[in-house]
């Protein structure tokens, strides 16, 4: 059954869960909201929003350095307390995150990080290709938002694929993470270096090579 707007606003102010989240366990449930809801809490998701506004300064700047030192990341993952930045869990969790960065090369945490002169740019390149594909201009404006999407899947880290895992994105690892721990987690920067960026070379399959190394 089809999913209102009105209920998936419900659950999310009801468990505080993220609203693709919530979709998913509203379709899960055929539309109840309160087993929704304990599909949620047995997920860990509901908890993990409850976390999420809490401080965050303690964590780790982890790095990966890809075969040859073609490509480097540095990224800083935060966590509540020094404990918990030690342990083995958040560790690994820190490594899964620069290697994804590695080798889907975002560019930005979030979408709250796009610019608005990034928008701009990238609104005017995608109208320009629905005209250029003969859509009717009355339905060009809502075409361009929902390239817009496609968009923020590929260049912002949190609405990424997980490379070793395709079917939830690193915001859904996050969370996850978060309800494991115990503790509020936020991937807060990243820089990533490409050996000859910005020089004309041979384009490769980054995620490949990079499971590879990893023996993925």
């Amino acid at each position: 059954m089809a999913v209102s707007a009105s209920a998936v606003k419900e659950l999310r102010e009801k468990t505080g869960a993220g609203m693709l989240d919530c979709k998913k366990a509203l379709d899960e449930a055929n539309g109840d909201i309160q087993k929704a809801s304990e599909i949620l809490r047995e997920k860990g998701l509901a908890a993990a929003a409850n976390k999420a506004g809490r401080v965050a300064t303690e964590g780790v700047v982890e790095s990966y350095i890809h075969a040859g030192g073609r490509i480097g990341v540095i990224v800083e993952i935060n966590c509540e307390t020094d404990f918990v930045a030690k342990t083995d869990s958040f560790r690994d969790f820190a490594r899964d995150i620069a290697m994804q960065i590695a080798a889907a090369n975002p560019k930005f945490v979030s979408r709250e990080e796009v610019g608005a002169e990034e928008l701009d740019k990238e609104r005017e390149i995608l109208t320009a290709q629905a005209l250029n594909e003969g859509k009717p201009a009355n339905i060009v404006e809502k075409m361009v938002e929902g390239r817009l999407g496609k968009y923020y899947e590929e260049f912002c880290l949190l609405e990424q694929s997980f490379i070793k895992d395709p079917d939830k994105t690193i915001a859904t690892l996050l969370k996850e993470k978060i309800s494991t721990i115990g503790e509020n987690i936020s991937i807060r920067r990243f820089v990533r270096y490409e050996l000859g960026e910005g020089l004309e070379k041979k384009v490769d399959n980054f995620v490949e090579e990079v499971m590879a190394q990893a023996k993925l």
